[in-house]
């Protein structure tokens, strides 16, 4: 089945499968880039989506998963971890980091492990979804799998 889906998602598939999860890559009919679209279009609370956003902090990516229901406080959150700072990563940082584009990011398949902050918010939600390398891509899994497939540190975002 994974023959069919774009090749950032075969990846994305392919780091699953290695790491145990079952969750199926699924194609939507149209993007979902946003946590918002996301929910819609899987009938879920939006605070269920898990929103891969990249940043940039001490000179190296940073991949926050965050309850798409959140909007990461960087000040914050970069006191709570220590670094000097926290801010966006650009288009192109983003792209080179993960290989995969804005409103697609998987919190998985990338060209290298990235250094990842899981949102705990995530874990009140049996099941939460997360980008397939694509906007037209996600998948499902749980908050453990989450922190497992991306050795995640675990805190408060907001």
């Amino acid at each position: 089945m994974t023959d069919a889906l774009p090749a950032r998602s075969r990846l994305v598939a392919a780091s699953l499968e290695a790491a145990g999860i079952p969750g199926r890559i699924v194609v939507l009919p149209d993007a979902a880039s946003t946590a918002a679209l996301a929910a819609a279009a899987l009938g879920v609370e939006v605070g269920a989506i898990a929103n891969s956003l990249v940043f940039w902090s001490d000179d190296a990516p940073l991949l926050v998963m965050t309850s798409g229901a959140h909007r990461v406080d960087t000040a914050a959150l970069a006191k709570r971890l220590g670094r000097g700072g926290i801010r966006r990563a650009t288009p192109e940082q983003v792209l080179t980091a993960t290989g995969q584009p804005i409103g697609g990011v998987a919190p998985t398949g990338h060209p290298a492990p990235l250094t990842t902050v899981v949102d705990e918010a995530l874990a009140a939600f049996p099941e939460i979804w997360a980008a397939g390398g694509t906007p037209h891509t996600v998948f499902p899994l749980t908050f453990d799998e989450l922190v497992g497939l991306t050795s995640g540190t675990v805190s408060r975002v907001d």
